[in-house]
């Protein structure tokens, strides 16, 4: 396990300060569309109950013609810290919604400049803004205005190898008024491929004075450790980390606090847990739930012999009932890790 410097450890043993928003972990849990709605979100904050969430990214023009929020950007009252993230390329837009996210308790405004996704990028959001650099200032100009909460952005570290440019970016961030700055260490062209050059995050953290928070390639605890040390960075986001493994932000929570390491949980006790996000998604979301669920439930199933043939099952599952009773009779006929 690698070893913090004293600086650092110091550093990371006090609160995180977002604006005038303090929590008290320095482990984030990444907006990730089609994952981080309520029902994950509580999961995750079982193991780390002082991390702050992000709901998964809302388009700020979506917003404009709704008479109801979506279920999407909805928070409950009692899971604090939570961010909304909004992506648009529209200022007006963007204002005008994260005045209706504040509203519906957001305790932050992020901003989605990283997503990579072409349907994203383009018209105009995402990762493209990071072509755009006047506009993504005046977005952060825009809602800093509109909101009293901090507004901070996540984004990439450029559109390709030959289009690095999130020095100046970040700084034009931190100018226009962002509270904080999550770096992505991979380009729009990388997408989730190859691995993290979090050197860049190490420079960003040098020229800038607002937190900086490194992103990608945060598998473990150990993977936390190193980023944290090379990149000097205030805290770190995991993103897919967390794909059937809600364990994970408790895990390097609980490192950072305590220097000591959790066991991992079970491959019973991660059946037990989809088993639990399974219903959550069926109660919350009914019918479409269930089919949200079978994404999640294969991600779960890893690790013990016979884990391929019901990944394929629970790939299909119609019901919150044959689901669980496909978990249930694997766990009754003995888990063996692999």
């Amino acid at each position: 396990m690698p070893v913090l410097s004293p600086e650092l450890q110091k550093k990371l043993a006090t609160p995180l300060k977002i604006g005038q928003v303090t929590v008290k972990s320095r482990v984030l849990q990444s907006p990730l569309s089609g994952v981080t709605d309520l029902v994950f979100r509580r999961l995750v904050r079982r193991y780390a109950p002082d991390s702050m969430m992000y709901t998964e990214m809302v388009q700020a023009s979506s917003l404009r013609y709704l008479r109801e929020v979506p279920k999407i950007m909805e928070v409950d009252p009692n899971e604090r810290p939570i961010s909304i993230q909004l992506f648009d390329c529209r200022p007006d837009f963007l204002a005008e919604a994260a005045e209706m996210a504040v509203a519906e308790g957001a305790d932050t405004i992020d901003i989605n400049m990283g997503c990579p996704v072409n349907k994203i990028t383009k018209n105009g959001g995402g990762s493209s803004l990071l072509r755009d650099p006047k506009t993504a200032e005046a977005i952060v100009r825009a809602v800093v205005k509109a909101v009293s909460v901090p507004v901070t952005v996540k984004t990439r570290i450029g559109w390709s190898d030959q289009e690095i440019n999130i020095l100046d970016f970040a700084k034009g961030m931190e100018d226009a008024g962002a509270a904080m700055i999550t770096i992505h260490g991979r380009t729009r062209d990388q997408g989730y491929h190859g691995s993290a050059k979090w050197e860049w995050i190490r420079r960003v953290k040098e020229v800038l004075s607002i937190p900086v928070i490194g992103n990608g390639d945060i598998f473990s605890v150990e993977m936390a450790l190193r980023c944290l040390e090379e990149t000097g960075a205030d805290g770190v986001m995991c993103s897919r980390g967390t794909l059937g493994y809600p364990f994970l932000v408790g895990e390097i929570d609980h490192f950072l606090k305590t220097g000591e390491e959790l066991s991992a949980p079970t491959p019973i006790q991660r059946l037990e847990c989809a088993k639990e996000h399974l219903r959550g998604l069926w109660e919350y979301k009914g019918d479409r739930g269930v089919q949200q669920a079978r994404k999640h439930l294969t991600w779960y199933v890893k690790g013990f012999y016979g884990a391929g043939e019901l990944r394929d099952q629970l790939a299909r599952v119609e019901s919150v009932a044959q689901g669980c009773e496909l978990i249930d009779r694997a766990i009754g006929q003995g888990i063996r890790a692999e």
